[in-house]
């Protein structure tokens, strides 16, 4: 089972901030370029969020599989598949 380090969880935690601040400046009824703009930061921080965790877990699939003298490829290909996936 794939553990989550504290950078991860401090990153989603900043995400879900910048959400409920954005849900705040739409109930106040903010000007839409400013909603977009934040919107836009949310869209990248998780972006962001998305390769260090398919970073990580493409590094502990690469070790298992080595460790078990398999090919890494499969792992490799699914990462990649996650990424494109993710877009």
């Amino acid at each position: 089972m794939k553990t989550y380090n504290r950078d991860v969880k401090n990153r989603l935690r900043r995400i879900e901030g910048q959400v409920r601040g954005v849900i705040k400046m739409v109930e106040d009824g903010k000007d839409c370029r400013e909603v977009v703009t934040q919107l836009s930061a949310i869209r990248s921080a998780v972006d962001r969020s998305i390769g260090l965790i398919v970073a990580q877990n493409l590094e502990l699939c690469i070790r298992d599989a080595h460790e078990s003298g398999q090919n890494a490829d499969d792992a490799i290909q699914e990462a990649v598949n996650m990424i494109v996936k993710s877009r």
